[in-house]
């Protein structure tokens, strides 16, 4: 059937309606109260449109429809199919997240509890979600402190001969080596972190006041205080958690700022009077000369309540053609009213100023590359990639080597979002012959974390490999046997033909599911500035380690010259460039006055030589 015998027979019923072009691509989805009339509509002759939708029409070769019961049905499917095909012609709300939730993994033999975005039928339990962000991570910190689930991801199966080092700071029962912990004791910590977080906390303490009283009459002392501790830390935080209910003053607001086709849109969201969090978006393709903030916000908020958390109530700078019909099916979504206003004046007009203004610093730093809230960056960095704990402390390793010559490693430290210059390691590599980058990085993984084990220095909360499966797998190898698998590591991938860009993230454990990060996104920024650094220095060292060896191997090429004068040379000038601009004089004291002459004659010819390549004539 062509397109013109379609439009022909269009029903009258509300649907919604998916554009093609030639390739048979979607390219844009629509909804309308009546198909016929909104369809037909593109395609009349001297209706006054934008110049996006003179182009969609242009290209619309073929459409579908879908019929639905009711408008608002329209509208649902309509924001689910924009999600699924992400038509050119959208707009397309970029960077969605939801707000984080917390997964107990119940659909695994020893569950553990991460920090997550994404609410999949998986058989896990999700529990949220938490507002500010920041709460899910200071509830997980606290989950694995108070129950002492594992937070590794490896098979437990009670043959391990030795716990990690998350047994011995107390934030995990060590379910992986046998008689530490049994299979009914770890299930007991897993059900009480499930009533935590379903908020049953007076229930809890009730039962932890119970088991108390039973350990104290078997005489078990050291197990009843281990309840009464358990009963006081549930007492105390059940007045503090606070997951996103309904309340008195339940509010999203909204705000953005425009520079032609750069949008940053802004959410602050309010929960009980108070404002508790912010999320923000950004756009770079939105048509700078036919841009209309009402058809705008319709879009974008439809795609965004299809899947969040629903307020009492949203406050928006503009009002929008679809407000009533969001607002009946944001109300039929959540049981009870919702209001969506714009705000004219007073204080929630205030609010909205305010919301805007932040939108406007948000665009400065995103688009003008301004300094970013680094702990904002990095909370954003643990949720994206669902890290146990809040990533203070990330090092980062690089191998480099030509034909696996002077084959080297480098180390970088970052500290809270900076590098620390001080902590920078070089490793030569000693176990390994030829060019294997896998264990290389296995080498050094192994001699960084063994050495910080015996001196009791500090481990890190990420630990970041340049490289993709083979590496990441050979560096998680090294943990293992050092027994800090539990340390979460992350491989980060290039792109073919471009060393200097990230293309996606394997997290260890994870790695069939590749994290791909928008290329603006302050995350992406601060790993790209880690491996850049990491890679600098890893080039940097085998450089030197190059010249050095090209040195050495001439030196010892001039008569007089052995190891131990070798050595005495580069101990004193430090450097192939000082030695061979030394005098006699200055090389007498270490050599003697003959080889002293020997090495300066010998650098001198070299110059001679380098003036008849360099000016075609003797200098």
């Amino acid at each position: 059937m062509t397109l013109e015998e379609k439009l022909k027979n269009l029903p009258t019923a509300p649907g919604v309606y998916l554009h093609k072009d030639e390739a048979g691509k979607i390219i844009y989805v629509g909804k309308a109260k009546n198909l016929r009339n909104r369809v037909r509509s593109y395609f009349q002759s001297g209706r006054s449109t934008d110049a996006k939708t003179r182009e969609l029409v242009r290209r619309i070769v073929d459409l579908e429809f879908i019929v639905t019961d009711t408008e608002v049905e329209a509208l649902v499917l309509e924001s689910n199919l924009i999600k699924q095909h992400k038509p050119r012609y959208n707009v397309l709300l970029k960077d969605d997240k939801q707000y984080p939730h917390l997964k107990l993994t119940i659909n695994e033999p020893f569950p553990r509890v991460m920090i997550t975005r994404k609410i999949q039928r998986d058989g896990a339990l999700y529990f949220g979600p938490f507002l500010p962000a920041s709460l899910a991570r200071r509830t997980i910190d606290l989950i694995h402190r108070t129950f002492q689930l594992r937070t590794c991801d490896i098979e437990i199966d009670g043959k391990l001969p030795r716990p990690c080092l998350e047994y011995h700071i107390k934030r995990c029962l060590g379910p992986c080596v046998k008689g530490l912990c049994t299979p009914e004791e770890y299930a007991e910590s897993v059900r009480d972190v499930r009533m935590f977080l379903e908020g049953r906390n007076r229930e809890l303490a009730d039962e932890y006041e119970a088991r108390m009283l039973k350990a104290s009459d078997e005489m078990r002392f050291e197990l009843a205080a281990k309840y009464r501790d358990l009963r006081k830390v549930v007492l105390a935080v059940s007045e503090q958690q606070k997951m996103a209910t309904a309340a008195d003053r339940d509010v999203d607001i909204f705000g953005y700022y425009r520079e032609g086709a750069r949008l940053a849109l802004q959410l602050f969201t309010m929960r009980e009077g108070k404002i508790v969090g912010r999320r923000e978006f950004f756009w770079e393709d939105l048509p700078p000369d036919d841009f209309d903030p009402s058809k705008f916000l319709s879009e974008v908020l439809t795609q965004y309540y299809s899947t969040d958390y629903v307020p009492r109530e949203v406050h928006v700078p503009v009002d929008f053609e679809d407000r009533e019909l969001l607002e009946k099916a944001l109300t039929e979504r959540k049981g009870r009213r919702v209001r969506i206003l714009d705000p004219q004046r007073g204080e929630k007009r205030d609010m909205i100023a305010l919301v805007e203004k932040n939108a406007q610093i948000a665009f400065e730093q995103r688009f003008r590359v301004l300094q970013p809230d680094m702990e904002r960056v990095l909370e954003e960095l643990q949720e994206t990639l669902e890290l146990p704990r809040f990533p203070a402390r990330i090092e980062s390793f690089d191998v480099s080597n030509i034909s696996g010559a002077e084959n080297v490693a480098a180390l970088v430290v970052c500290e809270n979002g900076k590098i620390n210059k001080a902590e920078k390691r070089h490793f030569r590599i000693k176990t390994v012959e030829g060019a294997n980058d896998p264990a290389s990085m296995r080498e050094a993984v192994f001699r960084r974390y063994r050495r910080q084990l015996d001196e009791s220095k500090p481990l890190p909360d990420l630990v970041m490999i340049d490289g993709g499966k083979t590496q990441l797998g050979a560096a998680a190898d090294a943990m293992r046997e050092l027994d800090l698998e539990a340390i979460p590591m992350i491989g980060v991938v290039k792109p073919p033909r471009r060393h200097n860009e990230v293309s996606h993230l394997l997290v260890k454990g994870r790695e069939h599911d590749p994290i791909y990060l928008d290329p603006h996104s302050t995350v992406l920024r601060l790993i790209q500035m880690i491996r850049d650094e990491t890679h600098r220095a890893a080039v940097t060292y085998h450089r030197k380690r190059r010249e050095i060896r090209d040195f050495t191997s001439e030196l010892t090429a001039i008569p007089g010259v052995g190891d131990k004068r070798k050595t005495r040379l580069l101990r004193n000038f430090g450097s192939i460039t000082r030695i061979a601009q030394a005098s006699i004089a200055e090389l007498t004291p270490f050599v003697g006055r003959q080889t002293a002459e020997e090495i300066a004659g010998h650098f001198a010819r070299q110059r001679a030589r380098a003036g008849i390549n360099t000016n075609g004539e003797e200098g």
